[in-house]
């Protein structure tokens, strides 16, 4: 616990009313953006595809969120008579909740100074917060592996594999990318990581702040490009890939289950644009209030995110490992090096 923790902690209903006013934003405006950005993905792939994308539900289709929500809430919840109950239904679960849960480290704004006790606009600082990020991100693969197993589908089945597969080559390389972070910044706490970037950039340059993207673009290529195969994305969606899975792990599913699935993928997607723009692009630090300005960081990695899968086809699985064990992996131990022999030339 931290010194401004332990003097809030002393007023106990100002503590308490502080961390459910924060979880209860947080929640909210996760649970909003992951809503509307299923909107903003079809308006967005429409207009690049000379298409105008919803419409009919809402002005320019903005209720259309709403609109299938209600509709996978009433539709028929099938189980499959062979499928293993009690995982079946625990699976969709299981990946959503690491997504949501991942976001209570992520810094969203300065401090606020309330009758004198100083409020984190985060709900928790870990010193290990980045730690805790990787470890509940490895939790959502096992969700993907149990929905594959319990379906008791050949195609579920073969979609949850290549997701436990996926997830270990292409976590290792995420992993290992911002390892060059830690080395620079000499923390783990992504509140004095944040922190640290708002100094002048390598000391003396006033006019650029001091982003890692500007002396790590290599691990930043690499912890997005990673990013997007880890949460299944476009162009590295194989476990559900539709021409030879159906629709991979979560065939099997219908109503709000299904909906759950598609909840973790947005919601991971935040994460891991939450993520980057804390290490790699300073946080919540720019020109507008601190919770603007992630806000922006965050929908710009959304764009860029939706923008790739209009862009690019689907690799092969071969392309994928090949990529993620001979191409990323490599890279990033190679990033390490020269950063390490960088920090220990300029001590």
């Amino acid at each position: 616990m931290t010194p401004e923790m332990l003097s809030l902690s002393n007023n106990w209903p100002l503590f308490v009313g502080s961390m459910m006013v924060k979880i209860l934003a947080v929640f909210l405006v996760v649970v909003l953006i992951v809503a509307y950005a299923t909107w903003l993905e079809r308006k967005l792939i429409g207009h690049m595809q000379t298409r105008l994308g919803p419409m009919r539900t809402g002005w320019h289709g903005l209720l259309q969120p709403i609109a299938d929500g209600l509709k996978l809430f009433f539709k028929e919840d099938i189980i499959p008579s062979e499928a293993s109950k009690v995982p079946f239904v625990l699976a969709p679960m299981m990946i959503l909740v690491p997504a949501f849960i991942t976001v209570a480290v992520i810094p969203f704004g300065p401090d606020l100074v309330i009758d004198g006790y100083t409020i984190p606009q985060q709900i928790t600082d870990l010193n290990v917060g980045v730690l805790y990020i990787l470890a509940m991100a490895g939790l959502g693969v096992y969700g993907i592996v149990l929905a594959g197993w319990a379906s008791n589908s050949k195609y579920s089945l073969l979609g949850g594999i290549r997701s436990a597969a996926q997830m270990v080559s292409y976590e290792l390389a995420a992993g290992l990318s911002i390892i060059a972070i830690f080395m620079l910044s000499e923390t783990l706490s992504l509140r004095e990581i944040v922190a640290l970037q708002q100094l002048p950039l390598w000391g003396t340059i006033d006019f650029l702040p001091n982003w890692y993207i500007f002396t790590q673009p290599l691990a930043f290529g690499l912890f997005v490009i990673c990013g997007m195969a880890e949460i299944n994305r476009t162009p590295f969606d194989l476990p559900e890939a539709e021409t030879e899975l159906v629709s991979g792990f979560c065939t099997e599913y219908s109503s709000m289950k299904y909906a759950l699935f598609f909840m973790a993928e947005y919601a991971n997607m935040i994460v891991i644009s939450a993520i980057a723009a804390t290490l790699f692009l300073g946080g919540w630090s720019g020109p507008f209030p601190g919770f603007i300005n992630i806000l922006i960081k965050v929908i710009g990695f959304l764009v860029f995110f939706m923008w790739i899968r209009a862009t690019y086809p689907r690799v092969r699985y071969d392309q994928l490992m090949f990529l993620g064990w001979k191409v990323f992996l490599p890279l990033s131990l190679a990033n390490i090096v020269v950063t390490g022999l960088v920090v220990v030339a300029l001590q």
